[in-house]
């Protein structure tokens, strides 16, 4: 089916990937969007992180089928064939490289083939199975949409994008591990050595907060270096300590369910309100 084929591709990763792509797209342009280039660029995005996201449920199918959240993924559930799903891979991948390399600049190409190989190779194939690691390393590939968007208009790599790397790699940790929390006994069980496996969650908890908290610095890095305006500035700054505080009331929190159940959805919305207030507040709009 369709829908089988289309779940391959993560889509609710590539949705909030996306979004981040078109934020680090305009806060270069300034509200001077070249409709074009941008479209060429998310579409571009879109292929590469599918055919990484198509790879990570090819090498995970095995562990998918012994966790409740992960078994009736298509490969798991042995509805596809994997031969036809490593072309579909092949596919994606080779047609996201040609548009990024082709239509974009070589740039956008060289990062999003950066990202697909700390995905896919770094992350999937090694880190996943092997260290609590897994999760920080693995956020380099996480980081990379809006450097994408980014460079896409700027061809460069400048302060700007930096910063764009520094919000989403810092953001990604807090948000998985309040997964991960809600679910270590489905990961344990599988054999991923996750750090609420490997260290327990009290551990997890305190590690979240050095994440969430270096978010407050780098959006008022953002607004100083005048990539966004007082309004982005205020908003985040909002959310952000917001964040930090349910993070950090966790480490006393007895329902641990609950409240990673609560600081993932925290995480989500942040990252949405962030990217959404920071593209309204770019510098240079028109009205």
């Amino acid at each position: 089916m369709i829908s089988d084929w289309v779940q391959l591709t993560k889509p609710r990763i590539l949705q909030l990937n996306l979004i981040a792509a078109f934020g680090g797209f305009w806060l270069a342009s300034r509200w001077q969007v070249d409709w074009g280039l941008l479209l060429w660029t998310l579409l571009g995005t879109a292929l590469t992180m599918a055919a990484s996201c198509v790879v990570n449920n090819i090498w995970d199918a095995e562990l998918d089928r012994r966790m409740e959240r992960t078994k009736k993924r298509p490969l798991a559930a042995g509805r596809i064939r994997i031969r036809h799903v490593i072309l579909y891979a092949l596919i994606l991948g080779i047609a996201g490289e040609i548009i990024l390399f082709g239509k974009v600049n070589a740039l956008c190409g060289s990062l999003s083939l950066t990202g697909m190989f700390v995905y896919t190779v770094v992350y999937t194939m090694w880190l996943k199975r092997t260290s609590t690691w897994s999760t920080s390393i693995g956020g380099i590939s996480g980081a990379m949409p809006p450097v994408i968007g980014y460079c896409a208009y700027t061809n460069e790599i400048d302060a700007g994008a930096w910063l764009l790397f520094a919000l989403l790699f810092l953001w990604q940790p807090a948000h998985f591990w309040s997964l991960a929390i809600r679910r270590v006994e489905e990961y344990r069980a599988a054999g991923y050595p996750l750090l609420p496996v490997r260290k327990g969650i009290r551990r997890t908890k305190l590690q979240m907060i050095p994440y969430v908290v270096l978010l407050l610095p780098t959006v008022l890095l953002i607004y100083e270096l005048d990539y966004s305006g007082p309004v982005f500035l205020i908003v985040s700054l909002l959310a952000g300590l917001g964040w930090a505080w349910h993070t950090w009331r966790g480490t006393a929190a007895d329902r641990n369910d609950q409240w990673a159940k609560t600081n993932f959805l925290f995480s989500v919305n942040y990252l949405m309100i962030v990217f959404f207030i920071m593209i309204l507040d770019t510098p240079g709009r028109p009205f």
